[in-house]
């Protein structure tokens, strides 16, 4: 018996050195370990705006990164990967998410969908200190603005509003300013749209209309009139894209 196990075996390894040799050898195809998946982000039924990014969340650290990228689709659009640690996956993208569209995450076996809003972009120049906000189907309207002042510059760049509030405060610390200091600041701001986690917003700034349109004088970030602020806060969602530029 034992004989013939062997006998077996060899001729097992024979044949498949020979199918090798004649490149008739099938391939493998290892399907990647996903790890279950805790949320996805935006959820199910949520409508956000067309640069919104989807955040996948995993139960577990993942090991093969490039195969759970694999497994992760966004309908059909194109877009890149980045991550925030071992579990949290971010999906960038590729230029827009069509407007007024449903979309479907599909991650591992998790899926969900999500909705696009009607494409509300805004183009912010610091150089002619003007935002300038495009609603599909209205004309643009131009803002007067002011963006950082030298040493403090908004940074350049395409950002999705990340978050809306009506009031917020802000307070220098935050940004490494203590409030004793001549630059200190601690106040309410209204009509707030959060650009990056650092601190930069879209916001009503009665302080600095003289300067808006003329000169940048903020701390980094983007001031309005109080009316044209209001009206973009009604006019934007979470996730719609600002673009910042000299």
């Amino acid at each position: 018996m034992r004989n013939t196990t062997r006998h077996l075996f060899l001729a097992f390894v024979i044949v498949a050195l020979a199918a090798i040799s004649s490149g008739t050898a099938a391939a493998v195809t290892v399907t990647p370990h996903v790890p279950p998946v805790q949320s996805i982000t935006p959820s199910d039924g949520a409508v956000v705006g067309i640069a919104h990014p989807v955040t996948v969340r995993f139960a577990a650290p993942v090991a093969d990164r490039a195969g759970v990228e694999r497994s992760v689709t966004v309908g059909t659009q194109a877009g890149s990967f980045s991550w925030n640690g071992d579990s949290e996956l971010v999906w960038h993208p590729t230029g827009f998410l069509p407007a007024n569209t449903t979309v479907t995450v599909k991650a591992g076996t998790a899926r969900t969908q999500f909705s696009t809003g009607g494409g509300t972009t805004a183009d912010a120049d610091m150089s002619a200190h003007t935002f300038t906000v495009y609603v599909p189907g209205e004309a643009p309207r131009v803002i007067p603005a002011s963006m950082g002042k030298p040493g403090r510059e908004t940074p350049v760049g395409t950002f999705p509003v990340m978050e809306k509030f009506r009031t917020i405060t802000f307070d220098s610390r935050t940004i490494g300013i203590p409030l004793s200091d001549p630059e200190g600041y601690l106040l309410t701001g209204e009509f707030a749209e959060r650009l990056t986690s650092g601190g930069v917003f879209v916001h009503s700034a009665p302080w600095s209309v003289d300067q808006q349109g003329y000169s940048n004088v903020s701390h980094g970030c983007i001031n309005l009139p109080p009316d044209d602020a209001q009206w973009y806060y009604n006019n934007v969602s979470v996730g719609d894209p600002v673009t910042v530029h000299w």
